[in-house]
């Protein structure tokens, strides 16, 4: 089977072509292609990075209207050609960011399936609109192939009313203000990637996986089932991230409005765009960035910095009190595979629930591994997260069911 995977977001594409046979391989393998799409490196355009046949080409785009049936068209022609006709391909997964509460797992899409990933998108302004856009784009190009939809809120739909619901008038519960949480795909693939490394059931475990980018979400996982994440209603709420603030007094954003006579579109860019390590560094959204200035001596980058970990392990705290203990702590995503300082950072002030990090095993760049020291009762994991892997074996599943 071949399979398609289309992962976009308000500022990229990345996408990734599978062939599975019948059985599932036990590790994950590599795509038969790749590519990029990132809009933010250029002045004008963007640029695509396609990896196939052992060659890596990069490719101008000049418009996004036409750049997905550019990224397309790479699949069968020129150096990086795989496969002889778009028609080869069986099925297409697309992440989609926000599926509300009406959706657990994946689905085929349909019209009410768009429709509803239409509805939600004042929920997820940056991401939804993006997704119908590839859905649409595959509809027309490939209208025979099914698609099917994986939803970064569906491995959350298992957590418990007293985790969910606001403590706001009910009636706005039942308007659909509630915790949805956000990049369920990757927490769930890196809790059934715990249970393979370690080999132990996952049902015995209690796992808190990080999922540390420009976004960053924590969730609290006990026999396998998500029951607590820091994501809420939107992907605003948690920890601090790249340009976004996390949980704040909600007061302040009245005060702001009232005091400085701000609109709610600029109130909801400063929170999103401007504000986290950005923000209060003055500097960059980048993690690496950050720990080079403050090498450099940078005072306010320092400052965003010891912010983050504050935050951070405050709010892994929260976490293991849902689950009443941990047996592992999980960090993934850019800065949680990446960032030897942060793990290092945040595992010393955890040393309360016995953990004990390996700083050799830390500094040695791990990939789905244990890095915590071997008398350690919690286990440390840094684990590539595999979001597009995941998303094939949703599709594959989805359409032999």
């Amino acid at each position: 089977m071949i399979i398609l995977v289309l992962n976009a977001g308000s500022s990229s594409q990345k996408s990734c072509l599978y062939s599975l046979g019948k059985s599932i391989p036990d590790t994950t393998p590599e795509p038969l292609w790749e590519a990029h799409l990132d809009w933010t490196v250029a002045q004008e355009g963007g640029i695509l990075t396609v990896k196939s046949n052992d060659l890596k080409q990069k490719i101008e785009v000049k418009e996004r209207e036409t750049a997905l049936k550019v990224l397309l068209n790479t699949l069968v022609t020129g150096d990086t050609k795989v496969l002889e006709n778009l028609n080869e391909i069986d099925v297409v997964g697309h992440r989609v960011v926000h599926g509300g509460s009406k959706y657990s797992q994946a689905i085929v899409i349909t019209q009410e399936v768009k429709q509803a990933i239409t509805d939600l998108i004042p929920l997820a302004p940056n991401h939804n609109p993006a997704h119908l856009e590839g859905i649409n784009i595959i509809e027309e190009i490939l209208p025979e192939i099914p698609q099917v939809a994986v939803f970064d809120t569906a491995f959350h739909t298992t957590i418990p009313d007293a985790a969910k619901i606001y403590p706001l008038p009910y009636e706005y519960y039942e308007k659909g203000i509630q915790r949805y949480g956000f990049h369920g795909t990757s927490h769930q693939y890196c809790a059934n990637r715990t249970a393979q490394i370690l080999q132990q059931p996952l049902e015995s475990l209690k796992i808190v996986t990080c999922h540390l980018g420009n976004g960053c979400s924590l969730a609290a996982i006990k026999n396998g089932i998500c029951v607590d994440t820091t994501m809420g209603f939107s992907p605003l709420e948690g920890l601090m991230m790249g340009t976004r603030c996390g949980s704040i007094d909600p007061q302040i954003l009245i005060y702001m409005m009232q005091k400085y006579e701000l609109d709610a579109g600029t109130v909801n860019k400063i929170l999103n765009k401007e504000s986290g390590l950005k923000g209060v560094s003055g500097i960059s959204a980048d993690m690496r960035t950050i720990t080079n200035a403050i090498a450099d001596g940078n005072t306010q980058a320092q400052l965003a910095f010891d912010i983050y970990l504050h935050r951070f392990k405050s709010s892994i705290g929260a976490m293991v009190a849902s689950l009443n203990g941990i047996d592992v702590l999980v960090f993934t995503a850019g800065v949680g595979e990446n960032s030897r300082i942060v793990r290092e950072k945040t595992c010393a002030g955890l040393t309360y629930l016995g953990l004990q990090l390996d700083l050799a095993k830390n500094n040695g760049d791990p990939v789905d591994t244990n890095i915590a020291a071997d008398d350690s009762p919690v286990k440390v994991l840094v684990i590539h997260t595999q979001e597009d892997w995941a998303i094939a074996l949703s599709a594959r599943s989805c359409i032999a069911d």
